[in-house]
């Protein structure tokens, strides 16, 4: 094999004083913690293909994006954190001399915030700062008024790396009490439309067998059962994070211990939560999903999925007191055909049919996506759920959601906690 020209040794010989690699490692983790997927395999083939591409810096940027960018959500962080890492135009020579530059622009970008964190976290002394700084929120630190409201109002999807972790923990602690139904159980109680003759006849026991007090029957009062369906495909992956860990501590059995409930993940295909949801460290749930659910960041395809649940779910559709949450954009890649059948099953045999949809948040949508115009004609209602705020009245709107005319539970059983 021919040796290699002047400029390759020349390349080569830095990359094996650690120059070249050190700043990819660097431009790497700034990657992961900006919440990228970047593991020590996907370094080391950035490094390969820079080996094969050169240093010229729109190769450097195709062939980096490549093999580090697998999510298109991803695809922007990565293009603002190459152009704010690599900011002198003569990268060949700055890799081969020095670390990359430290003096900031005159005129900062205006950069995602999980950008601006983990920058701020590679140059803790020279990033580029905001006009108005972010401030540092540490998970155990008594944030004021002002950063709590500030939180309870903010997108998802707009956090940065540190305030997502804070939220998730935040959404843990949000109360959500259940909408109720008078069950065909009954239990002794001091008020009812029936008499308890056991009890009257044991409590007469003490009492020398005089009748002194007629104990009456009640009808017991349970929450409704709860089936969720969570989107986990690319664009839902912030929102189906939260909502996951939210779901698992609101309807936790130490806060409701007779509540049936079931999880189930939609993708391209059904997958059952039921093994992660029933551990109760909220942490080691999280840590389940991610090696469980192989469709994090996926395609989605809701009328597949539906199906599924209709031949292997069915049984949790039982008595149509089920409440159905659908967490969902809508932005469905499946047959509309077999999703309108399926949605048509699921509401005949269902309470009521919540969906879920973050993108309401924006003013004026309308479902124009094909999957989304079918979950608006056959869902009962649709909410928005992209906020603390929006996940704290979800209980309020489910009260007036069962509280409109009779489609489910008949009208004298349906009741609200």
């Amino acid at each position: 094999m021919a040796a290699p020209g002047p400029a390759r040794a020349s390349w080569w010989g830095d990359a094996r004083s650690g120059k070249l690699a050190a700043n990819l490692v660097g431009f790497c983790r700034a990657l992961r913690r900006a919440g990228l997927c970047v593991d020590a395999q996907r370094m080391a083939l950035a490094q390969q293909s820079l080996g094969l591409v050169g240093l010229a810096r729109e190769d450097m940027a195709a062939a980096l994006e490549a093999v580090l960018v697998s999510r298109a959500q991803d695809r922007g962080v990565f293009r603002e954190m190459f152009a704010a890492y690599f900011r002198n135009p003569e990268v060949a020579q700055q890799l081969l001399t020095q670390l990359l530059p430290r003096a900031p622009e005159a005129v900062a970008p205006r950069r995602r915030p999980r950008v601006q964190e983990a920058m701020a976290t590679a140059w803790p002394n020279t990033a580029p700062k905001p006009a108005q700084e972010e401030d540092e929120l540490l998970l155990d630190a008594a944030m004021s008024a002002g950063d709590r409201q500030r939180l309870r109002h903010a997108d998802f999807e707009q956090l940065s790396a540190s305030e997502y972790r804070l939220v998730q923990q935040l959404v843990r602690d949000i109360a959500l009490p259940l909408p109720r139904y008078r069950s065909r159980r009954s239990l002794a109680a001091a008020r009812g439309a029936q008499l308890h003759w056991q009890a009257s006849l044991a409590r007469a026991a003490h009492t020398g067998g005089e009748l002194l007090q007629l104990r009456r029957r009640q009808r017991r009062m349970r929450p409704l059962p709860w089936l969720a369906l969570v989107d986990v495909s690319g664009s839902m992956e912030r929102y189906a994070r939260l909502l996951l860990a939210f779901l698992h501590q609101a309807t936790s059995p130490a806060r409701h211990p007779l509540l049936r409930r079931h999880v189930y993940s939609l993708g391209t295909r059904l997958q059952d939560l039921e093994a992660a949801f029933a551990l109760a460290d909220p942490d080691a749930m999280l840590g389940q999903l991610n090696a469980c659910i192989a469709e994090f960041g996926g395609g989605t395809r809701l009328g597949e999925s539906l199906a599924q649940l209709r031949r292997e779910g069915a049984r949790h559709l039982v008595g149509r007191r089920t409440l159905v949450l659908l967490v969902s954009d809508g932005l469905d890649t499946g047959d509309a055909g077999l999703l309108e059948r399926e949605l048509l099953w699921l509401r005949r045999h269902s309470a009521r049919l919540l969906w879920l949809n973050p993108l309401l948040r924006f003013d004026g949508y309308a479902p124009l996506a094909q999957g989304a115009a079918v979950l608006h004609r056959h869902a009962h209602a649709m909410l928005a759920v992209h906020n603390l705020q929006s996940l704290q009245e979800l209980a309020g709107h489910l009260a007036r959601l069962l509280a409109m005319p009779a489609v489910g539970l008949p009208a004298g059983q349906r009741t609200v906690s």
